[in-house]
């Protein structure tokens, strides 16, 4: 399966904005202004957390002429946290949200989408397929936060309106950020052009001592304690190998140029095995088979005390490369003669160019960036990862892709209960390699 080349930066579709009696206007009918500064573009953000606030700082340190006009969270705290938090730094000029404008609950986010020009998607993953389809039928310009979903059902739908928002000329940029990010362009550019000669093989890494905790509160019920607590159940976060890892499983992607065929691997819960650790697992370990038959070695762990290692090494017929997230990019040949070093002094960050060119392009009237798709496989790569972790079995693409199991919640309210509950004794049935069934 071939990465289409609107998912690398430098091949972005260079699709010009519609023009009518020679004027530019822009895809999502904003006054042409707008490139004069005249008229601010109204953002929304869904989700309040600390990735949607840091979204928020992001896209008014852009510089472009932009307001927060609508929030919505299912919990009023957090957003009231984050509300106070932007107010705080930006004030009254930019932070232009009334208490008529936010929203909670989980149907809010519809209501705050309606007041925007511009909709930023930082919710836990699981509902991402929801408010991506919802932003795109509304006909917004996006920002979403990675991974797009939380299983097979939800990529089919984020790839169908991906389809969709390409149609309307929507721009879509996803936070996979090490695309917006120098070594890694300029060293996948090389990769591409052949330094290393054709990629046979390559290891990548996401293993540190794991995230966040937060404990049952009385009176919660199981709703709201999962999705307070939401890193660590699987209809939310996906599991650490896709809410965290697909970073590097998006680079190995990037790399090849295509989507694994096949994975299979081993995982399990050796270290955070508590009450409060829910139903993910705290390694995998996947072997993914690409359709020419390379295979890329793929770990992640949450081991408390142990060595961390995050980051992407790949060998070719003529050389080897390593890169990582502080803008390292390197490539040698088999003597040990540098090919390139990437300088990464000064380099800019990731998170905020990908804001940067993303306001540059709605108040140049351009559409630009397709996202979605690219974000959409990734994704799928690291739940067929998971998948096979939680089979115990090798899984195909077509066999993940296809399959009909989804982890949502028949039901989306406070009283509603998602599909995994705790035993009398507070603990989650987690998966079980050799009898869980994933497709």
């Amino acid at each position: 399966m071939k990465i289409k080349k609107n998912n690398q930066r430098r091949d972005f579709i260079k699709t010009s904005a519609l023009l009518t009696g020679g004027a530019m206007l822009s895809p999502f009918s904003l006054p042409g202004a707008y490139a004069a500064g005249d008229d601010a573009i109204k953002i929304a953000v869904i989700g309040c957390g600390g990735r949607g606030t840091g979204a928020v700082f992001q896209a008014f340190e852009t510089g472009q002429n932009i307001q927060l006009v609508a929030m919505a969270d299912a919990f009023k705290d957090r957003l009231d946290q984050s509300y106070e938090r932007i107010f705080k730094k930006y004030g009254k000029d930019k932070v232009v949200v009334p208490e008529e404008m936010k929203f909670t609950g989980f149907d809010g986010y519809k209501h705050a989408m309606k007041e925007a020009d511009v909709v930023i998607i930082a919710t836990p993953p699981g509902f991402r397929p929801d408010h991506f389809e919802e932003a795109v039928k509304q006909e917004k310009q996006i920002f979403m936060e990675k991974p797009v979903a939380t299983d097979a059902v939800g990529i089919r739908r984020v790839l169908a309106a991906a389809e969709i928002a390409k149609a309307k000329k929507l721009n879509v940029v996803v936070g996979l950020q090490r695309h917006y990010q120098d070594n890694y362009i300029q060293t996948i550019d090389r990769i591409h052009d052949g330094a290393i000669g054709d990629i046979i093989g390559g290891q990548v890494f996401w293993n540190d001592g794991g995230v966040w905790v937060r404990e049952r509160q009385p009176g919660q019920t199981e709703m709201e304690y999962q999705m307070r607590n939401w890193y660590y159940f699987n209809w939310l976060c996906g599991d650490h190998i896709t809410e965290q890892h697909v970073h590097n499983i998006d680079v190995a992607n990037w790399v090849k140029r295509g989507y694994p065929v096949k994975a299979e691997g081993t995982g399990g819960r050796t270290v955070r095995r508590g009450k409060e650790h829910g139903e993910i697992f705290d390694h995998h370990v996947v072997l993914f088979t690409y359709e020419d038959g390379t295979v890329i070695h793929s770990e992640c762990r949450h081991f408390p005390g142990a060595t961390n290692r995050v980051d992407e090494s790949f060998q070719g017929t003529n050389g080897k490369v390593y890169m990582n997230a502080g803008h390292t990019g390197r490539l040698t040949d088999y003597k040990g003669n540098s090919l390139y070093e990437h300088d990464g002094k000064n380099n800019a960050n990731p998170y905020q160019v990908e804001h940067d060119q993303l306001f540059d392009a709605i108040v140049k009237g351009e559409y630009k960036f397709a996202d979605a798709e690219n974000a959409a496989k990734s994704t799928m790569s690291s739940i067929l990862g998971r998948y096979a972790t939680y089979s115990g079995k090798s899984i195909t693409w077509d066999e993940a892709i296809n399959s009909d199991i989804s982890l949502m919640p028949d039901r989306l309210a406070w009283d509603a209960e998602p599909k995994v509950v705790p035993n009398e004794e507070g603990y989650y049935a987690f998966a079980v390699p050799g009898k869980t069934k994933v497709v």
